[in-house]
């Protein structure tokens, strides 16, 4: 073989590796609800997801720390859904309420440690509703278990809505110079403000070290959180996968910014 011809050679295999990581399609891992006869995760994130670009793969819940350790080795990226309430004394030391509600012990301990690995693995985070407070407690924060009874404030908002799920009730405002900030610039009135759905009792109360406020509600409410420092980990307590899956494409943006950041 000349040496002129394998320099070809050479450049040829260069290109095509080069255009098989532009086209590679990331895999999002979704974490599971855990119930006795089924784990499973709301079409509405898979369509989501595929929307975005990305593989939608269901992680069933364990308490196998091996096992989530070989989930987060086969992923590029995650979404930790949406669910129950998180339990309180253990996972940051508070004894619960009376208003509290259902609490899942092995979805906690899965969720939480899941978060912790991705992070430390370096993949790309997108925390919803519960999602994000599971980010939060996961390095250090805490939740109010129940807004109604431990928030008082001038200009009460309604968190948990009756409404459709793609319906937006309530606006938050984003913070300039936040990665999220970033990602929904373009669709933000001119007081930075969005109008979101809701279904929440349970919020951010004490920020985790090592993050930041990217948005609240009109009342004081934390509505989205992100790692400082690494802009593939943020959490938004509203649900943007409700309007996307019904075809308003609004707030694809936050799926399409976990994906690029997965590839």
């Amino acid at each position: 073989m000349t040496r002129k011809l394998f320099v070809y050679l050479f450049a040829a295999n260069l290109l095509v590796t080069a255009l098989q990581a532009q086209e590679k399609v990331p895999v999002i891992g979704l974490s599971a609800t855990y119930e006795t006869s089924q784990s499973s995760v709301p079409n509405t994130y898979i369509i989501s997801v595929r929307k975005a670009g990305g593989i939608p793969v269901i992680l069933p819940a364990t308490d196998d720390l091996k096992a989530i350790a070989r989930m987060v080795e086969s992923i590029d990226g995650l979404i930790l859904t949406g669910g129950e309430d998180v339990d309180p004394l253990r996972w940051y030391g508070e004894e619960p309420l009376p208003a509290m509600e259902s609490i899942v012990p092995i979805r906690d301990f899965f969720d939480i440690h899941l978060a912790r690995a991705a992070v430390e693995r370096g993949i790309p985070v997108l925390g919803i509703c519960r999602g994000e407070q599971i980010l939060n407690v996961a390095f250090g924060g805490t939740l109010y278990q129940d807004i109604p009874s431990q928030v008082r404030s001038a200009t009460p908002v309604k968190h948990r809505q009756n409404a459709p799920r793609e319906y937006g009730t309530h606006s938050i405002t984003v913070n300039r110079g936040t990665t999220l900030f970033d990602i929904l610039k373009d669709i933000l009135e001119k007081d930075n403000t969005y109008r979101v759905n809701s279904y929440h009792h349970q919020a951010v109360k004490d920020v985790a070290p090592g993050f930041i406020v990217s948005a609240v509600a009109r009342d004081g409410i934390i509505e989205a959180i992100e790692m400082k420092g690494n802009p593939g980990v943020l959490g938004v307590q509203f649900h943007p996968e409700g309007p996307v899956s019904q075809g308003d494409n609004t707030l694809l943006p936050l799926f399409r910014h976990l994906v690029k950041a997965a590839r």
